[in-house]
C-alpha cells in the first residue's frame, strides 16, 4: 500500500495547478524546443536537442511524482478549536524560553519551517504529535534538548 501524503486543501490546489502547468505549458515548450533542435540536423552533436531531451525527462519525472502525491493525498482540515491533542492540520502555540511561537503541522510536501509550517515527519513535528495543552514537547538538537510547552491547539 502506498504511503499517505498529508496535504492542506491549499497545498492540494497548488499541486493541481503545477501539474496542469507541467502537462500543458511545459510539455508544449519542450516539444517545440525538440522540433527546432531536430531541424538543426546531426543529433549526435546537437546540444540543444540533448538539453531539451534532458528537460523532457525531468519534466516527466516531476509529473509522475506529483501524480503519485495526488493519488495518495489525504486532505487535512485546518479546523479551528476543539482539538484536544496535536495532530496533522493543527496550528499550535508554544512557549520556548519565554517566547511564544506558532507552528502549523503539515505533511512533508508543504513544510516550510521559515513560515512555521512543520512536517509531521520531522523531529519537531513528531515531538508535537499527540501532545496536549500544558505538555512539554522535547526535541533533541545538536545544542541539546529543546523544550516546547504547548499553550494552545487549534
Amino acid at each position: 500500500m502506498a504511503e499517505e501524503k498529508y496535504l492542506t486543501k491549499e497545498g492540494l490546489e497548488k499541486i493541481k495547478k503545477e501539474l496542469v502547468y507541467l502537462k500543458s505549458v511545459k510539455r508544449k515548450e519542450i516539444s517545440d524546443r525538440l522540433a527546432e533542435a531536430l531541424k538543426l540536423g546531426d543529433l549526435s552533436e546537437n546540444a540543444e536537442y540533448h538539453e531539451a531531451k534532458d528537460d523532457q525527462g525531468l519534466n516527466e519525472a516531476k509529473v509522475r511524482e506529483l501524480e503519485e502525491v495526488m493519488k495518495n493525498a489525504v486532505v487535512i482540515s485546518n479546523g479551528k478549536g476543539g482539538k484536544k491533542c496535536v495532530e496533522v492540520g493543527c496550528t499550535i502555540k508554544v512557549n520556548l524560553n519565554g517566547q511564544e511561537k506558532q507552528f502549523t503541522i503539515v505533511g512533508p510536501s508543504e513544510a516550510n519551517p521559515v513560515k512555521g509550517l512543520i512536517s509531521n515527519e520531522s523531529p519537531i513535528g513528531q515531538a508535537f504529535i499527540g501532545k496536549k495543552i500544558g505538555d512539554l514537547a522535547e526535541v533533541e538538537a545538536p545544542a541539546g534538548v529543546i523544550k516546547y510547552k504547548i499553550i494552545e491547539i487549534s
